[in-house]
């Protein structure tokens, strides 16, 4: 017999013996208590026992319940621990893998491995900032095409030692076939940093130091601390419209012509902190129009041999602009300055148009 049992039949017993006590001690010490007035009244005393143990056995059930459901959810938590760790474990040999194959000396398998790291980086925000800095070493790997050395304004003198260099068949094929391969990872991370109006999303910082891109397009994304020192950019790179939330290192790189004539477009971008182009050589056109520059700003001893516009912008922080050569023309029209400014040695061509803020000074090149 279990405990329940156990307890109905002691609970009948004692409502028994009440009902029987109660209506016999009526009797006898109340004469003017009848047969059923004592028989009622014990009915109600051993009612009142009953009721006692039904109250007790409902709340021994709730209390059972609830450590039913407490050990329902110790398991459901454990249950979804455990599926936590499967796919961080999955996520982890998918990382693995796709890094492993982004070696392998197959193009198509190396764009895979870029799409899975990607897809990844998609499906757990964990990984986004470390398949960011994959794709960014990737990009930071030596690298270099036959246009990039054909051309007369090729970036640094490395590239014009390659001139001399005899470009076979196979080798201008392998070398757009890894182009094709960069442009991806360069599209995937355009993909993967947000857009800069998501004011919730986080920041993520990419390393391009030393990096050779071509057609860079981060237009309109937020990023973090932008590393982009002595690194070169070929044909059209667009970073207009965005968010700089960390500091941007532009410093000593170069940008020439690719499959197109250099150009670097940087409108309506918004500079949080450091903003630094010294030593940085626009080998085309550059357009910083309506930019705001809120921290620390640097140009010295940038080069620009074609057309450089900067109207509208803002510099809210100090500004240097010293040393700075334009040997084409040089639009500042309406460009404010709310910090101190540094603006000796500016050269200038005095066969293009010049318009440079109210009280700068510059010579001829």
């Amino acid at each position: 017999m279990d405990e329940r049992k156990i307890g109905l039949v002691a609970t009948i017993a004692v409502a028994v013996v009440v009902l029987v006590a109660v209506s016999i001690a009526l009797l006898m010490f109340d004469p003017r208590t009848t047969g059923a007035d004592a028989l009622r009244t014990g009915g109600l005393a051993a009612g009142s026992i009953v009721a006692l143990y039904a109250l007790w056995l409902n709340d021994r059930r709730r209390r059972i319940e609830e450590e039913r459901q407490k050990t329902e959810r110790q398991r459901h938590e454990l249950e979804n621990r455990r599926a936590e760790l499967d796919r961080d474990r999955v996520a982890d040999e998918r990382f693995a893998r796709a890094v492993e194959l982004l070696g392998h000396e197959t193009d198509q398998v190396r764009v895979g491995a870029l799409h899975a790291l990607a897809g990844l980086a998609r499906s757990n925000p964990d990984y986004a900032q470390t398949v960011l800095d994959v794709l960014c070493s990737y990009l930071r790997r030596p690298f270099t095409h036959p246009r990039y050395s054909a051309d007369s304004n090729a970036p640094t003198s490395g590239f014009a030692a390659d001139q001399e260099r005899r470009w076979t068949a196979e080798a201008v094929d392998d070398a757009e076939r890894k182009l094709q391969v960069r442009l991806t990872a360069q599209r995937l991370i355009a993909e993967l940093l947000p857009r800069a109006e998501d004011a919730d999303a986080p920041a993520y910082d990419l390393d391009l130091t030393n990096a050779t891109l071509e057609y860079v397009d981060l237009s309109g994304r937020k990023i973090g601390t932008l590393m982009l020192r002595h690194a070169k950019l070929f044909s059209s790179n667009n970073f207009s419209r965005c968010e700089f939330r960390g500091p941007a290192w532009f410093t000593a790189t170069t940008l020439g012509t690719g499959r197109l004539f250099g150009r670097f477009r940087c409108e309506k971008a918004v500079f949080h902190e450091r903003a630094w182009f010294s030593r940085v050589k626009f080998h085309g056109r550059a357009s910083f129009d309506g930019t705001r520059f809120n921290g620390r700003s640097k140009f010295s001893d940038a080069v620009f041999t074609d057309r450089m516009s900067m109207v509208e912008a803002e510099f809210t922080g100090e500004a240097d602009f010293r040393a700075i050569r334009f040997e084409a023309a040089a639009i500042m029209l309406d460009t404010t300055f709310h910090g101190a400014v540094q603006n000796t040695g500016i050269t200038t061509s005095s066969d293009h148009e010049v318009i440079l803020p109210a009280g700068w000074k510059a010579g001829s090149a």
